[in-house]
């Protein structure tokens, strides 16, 4: 009977734990770590680099004739006409809705496929940072 009065507390204990950790995973959707108004560099570039460049896509390989890897992406980016469905932009400032990365990135296409093809698609909090980003001007800073 001892024994028992010590299994409910540490069940508990272990369960809070249990549901505090999977609630901050930083992949989830909704954690709150979505910045209003995105650095190019400091944000949106970060999620590229772990998410976009692998050597087969927007690395060195330029798929679709995009290239994301620092020093590049914003160039590459920013009020360039997209060459998979033209005449959209690939980002078009202030407007996430209607820049060609964002409808990609949720899978709104019309052609080819959801980015990153192949891969998991990126978190919710990821693509919101991108279309904060945009609707924020799209600023190389």
């Amino acid at each position: 009977m001892a024994k028992l009065k010590h299994f409910w507390p540490v069940l508990f204990l272990t369960m809070a734990l249990i549901v505090s950790c999977s609630s901050s995973d930083p992949g989830s959707p909704g954690n709150g770590d979505v910045p209003d108004d995105p650095s190019f560099a400091d944000d949106v570039q970060p999620i590229f680099n772990a998410n976009c460049t692998s050597q087969f896509c927007h690395g060195a390989a330029e798929s679709a004739g995009l290239k994301l890897t620092s020093g590049n992406s914003y160039a590459e980016l920013v009020d360039v006409t997209s060459t998979s469905e033209p005449p959209a932009k690939r980002v078009l400032a202030n407007d996430a809705e209607n820049s060609y990365i964002v409808i990609k990135l949720e899978g709104r296409q019309t052609v080819g496929v959801r980015m990153p093809s192949g891969a998991a698609a990126l978190s919710d909090d990821d693509i919101q940072t991108i279309r904060n980003w945009i609707d924020s001007g799209a600023e190389e800073n």
